[in-house]
């Protein structure tokens, strides 16, 4: 920061400019760019009668805006390095003045970060000093100094003092800095002070903090959550231009550390959803192609694992990136990437994909491998080779008999003995000898494949870093293909090299992911992101509800818990609706959608099936309403109008103000073609863990709002009686 002066802007201040007029907030973003230009000689600072702080200022931005808007401004009396002036608040004259009256600015002096605090927080908490603590309070075991090192402003502490439980807690957070109310939040639930900070990423505490030195309390990792430098015209005009979008600009202290860190080595970050998983991820890549790897060669790949998802990020990552930098990362599923690189290499084989119906070329050398060579002297369920395929020999990678015997069966729930994997074996061999001679592979063998060429070509991709986005979906092979894009130095590291986020409770897909047996080593170089800050805690509780009885892996053979994670913002609980027909549900659908087609875009009516979205689409436009329906292999556009429609596979990676999850029925949800595939206790608890994640991705689209529908009979995964 080598300006004369610095100027930042609170979140908040961004957030007033949402409900003005197109006109009006022209007006206050050529007062805003002007005012980051030259905060000094042009205006005219006034004090306000009755503010509790020093520093408060307003100033009249544009006498044309209706109500003549008044910018609030922290205009510090005592100059540090540098002239510090941060805009807060903006509203007419009268509403600027009482926010500012209402509120204190200043740095805390043990975190050393700038807070806002209501005025009102400490008047609660002087009348609650008076009073003995609690005893048994919630965080009476914790000194003024630990809860202060958690962000708690010092005039707060009276209050703490008084709370009961996460519940009581709750009651007052709004009025609490959101790292205080996000640290005491994770200790109210039972975690360790230093796991609390570590999870949050709070700095070690500093003995010595100026009170005055505005420039550094801005460079606070804690204080970037709220408040944004301002550097140049271009990046303040692109925010402006979107300011209800705060993944641009405001990062959680957590979420910051992992995107700057440097790393010697593979990182896995988990997270459950709404927790900033793919803001961290975007972000990084923006880092890395800016600030790490900038030579004009070097290229960063962010892959996940289907098409629409990487067109969703691509067209995000557009928006934070200048074109300079994008032309540095590139953008593609994983399985796109591979067959363009196998066709490069002259591969002949065509990447083909399973589906169990008649006329669908792999099915139809499945059941020619099977009928053929299914050994009549074994028991076994049509559905069990399947599982078989691709849960042990796809796994794996087998490709003789050889290496099938030897492989693990971790996870089965049917026993083989030698003589019968060599039974077993024979349809495997010959589905394999069928897919050669027709010219066509699997998934998992086309990156097999792209593999082995890497390796035996010695050929060196331009990538410096791979981010990976929806880890759990992405299978085994695909994570050795990965290793191998971005191969490890002589010593065994290489610096930034694998970036992977995912979530377990999101797995939709039956794909085993043990990143050890990749060999990507992650010990000691996992994260896990708790706090939530899109889903309403009342949605983020109704979501995780649904999740109870599944099972779910943290991509290197453990669980992933769901201990811990918390949402910041407080709403209204989930609708569920019980109706009497289809056409009931979808008069339950309109009244939840509202009357205002301006608004539409802003909900997404989510199905499980394509059917049933079809269904919808046609009743819908019978009834006069614009749709559209989101596709596989296009981004989300906003800007369009209409109800969105999406079936529950494809709405993953995306949010909405509200989302309506229809038709959730006995027998839909889950769905019985996917239960019905196994008879293996294992894998049908398996899939119907992936019916729970589908559900629980579904609900949690949802920023505010959400409705649930159901005719007949419920689905049993939202634990009602029916009748």
């Amino acid at each position: 920061m080598r300006d004369r002066h610095v100027v930042a802007l609170y979140d908040n201040y961004l957030s007033c400019m949402a409900g003005l007029s197109r006109e009006d907030t022209r007006r206050l973003t050529r007062f805003t760019s002007r005012f980051r230009r030259d905060p000094i000689g042009q205006y005219v600072y006034e004090k306000i009668d009755g503010a509790t702080g020093p520093n408060m200022r307003i100033l009249q931005v544009d006498e044309q805006t209706q109500g003549a808007y008044w910018a609030v401004v922290l205009r510090p009396e005592k100059r540090s390095r540098q002239a510090v002036f941060v805009l807060l608040w903006a509203a007419p004259r009268e509403d600027a003045e009482a926010w500012a009256r209402g509120h204190n600015c200043s740095i805390h002096p043990v975190t050393g970060a700038l807070q806002i605090v209501p005025v009102e927080v400490e008047r609660k908490a002087a009348a609650a000093a008076a009073t003995a603590p609690l005893e048994d309070g919630a965080y009476a075991q914790f000194s003024d100094d630990q809860l202060m090192g958690l962000g708690v402003p010092t005039g707060a502490l009276g209050l703490v003092r008084q709370l009961r439980d996460e519940a009581h807690l709750d009651e007052h957070g709004a009025d609490l800095p959101q790292e205080a109310y996000e640290g005491l939040a994770l200790l109210a639930r039972g975690e360790s002070l230093e796991t609390t900070r570590r999870a949050l990423g709070f700095e070690e505490p500093h003995r010595e903090v100026d009170p005055e030195d505005y420039s550094a309390a801005l460079l606070k990792p804690t204080s970037r959550q709220r408040f944004m430098l301002v550097d140049d015209d271009e990046e303040l005009e692109a925010i402006l231009s979107a300011p209800l979008e705060r993944w641009r600009v405001f990062l959680h202290a957590s979420q910051r550390r992992l995107v700057e860190r440097k790393t010697n080595g593979a990182w896995r970050v988990l997270g459950g959803a709404g927790t900033g998983k793919t803001v961290v991820l975007m972000h990084r890549a923006r880092h890395l192609a800016a600030k790490v790897f900038n030579n004009p060669n070097d290229r960063v790949l962010v892959t996940t694992f289907t098409t629409n998802l990487a067109a969703d990020i691509k067209a995000s990552l557009e928006k934070i990136c200048s074109p300079e930098v994008m032309e540095r990362i590139e953008v593609a599923s994983l399985d796109r990437w591979v067959s363009h690189f196998l066709k490069r290499q002259g591969f002949g084989r065509r990447l083909c994909y399973y589906r169990e119906r008649e006329g669908v070329e792999l099915y139809s050398l499945w059941r020619e491998a099977m009928d053929n060579y299914r050994p009549d002297d074994l028991p076994f369920p049509d559905s069990f080779y399947r599982e078989e395929w691709e849960e042990v020999v796809q796994f794996h990678g087998c490709e003789t008999e050889r290496e099938y015997l030897r492989a693990s069966r971790k996870g089965r729930g049917v026993r083989l003995n030698r003589a019968d994997r060599r039974a077993v074996w024979s349809v495997f061999a010959e589905y394999r000898q069928l897919m050669k001679d027709n010219d066509v592979c699997e998934s998992a063998d086309a990156m097999r494949a792209a593999r082995r060429l890497l390796e035996g070509s010695g050929q060196i991709l331009p990538y410096r870093s791979v981010l990976v986005d929806e880890a759990q979906d992405i299978g085994q092979e695909a994570f050795r293909l990965l290793r191998q894009m971005v191969p490890l130095g002589e010593d065994g590291k290489r610096q930034d090299d694998l970036f992977i986020v995912g979530d377990g409770h999101q797995k939709i897909y039956r794909r085993r992911v043990v990143l050890s047996h990749a060999g990507i080593h992650v010990r000691g170089r996992a994260r896990r992101l708790r706090v939530n800050y899109r889903t309403t805690e009342q949605i983020r509780r109704f979501a995780v509800g649904v999740l109870e009885g599944g099972v779910f892996e943290d991509l290197d053979g453990g669980d992933d818990q769901r201990r811990g994670y918390k949402s910041l913002v407080r709403g209204v609980a989930p609708v569920v609706k019980g109706c009497q027909s289809f056409e009931e549900e979808l008069d339950e659908v309109m009244r939840f959608v509202g009357d205002d087609p301006a608004q539409h875009h802003q909900t997404c009516l989510v199905v499980r099936t394509r059917k049933l979205l079809e269904r919808m689409e046609a009743e819908l436009k019978a009834r006069g309403v614009q749709t559209l329906r989101l596709q596989r292999s296009k981004a989300e556009d906003r800007s369009k109008p209409g109800l969105r429609l999406a079936t529950m596979h494809r709405v993953k990676g995306l949010e909405f103000e509200k989302i309506a999850v229809a038709n959730v029925n006995k027998r839909v949800v889950p769905l019985d073609a996917v239960l019905a595939t196994t008879s293996d206790d294992v894998v049908r608890l398996g899939a119907e863990s992936g019916e729970r994640a589908l559900l629980y991705v579904s609900l949690t689209r949802a920023r505010r709002e959400a409705l649930v529908t159901y005719h007949g009979e419920p689905s049993p995964f939202l634990g009602l009686e029916h009748s």
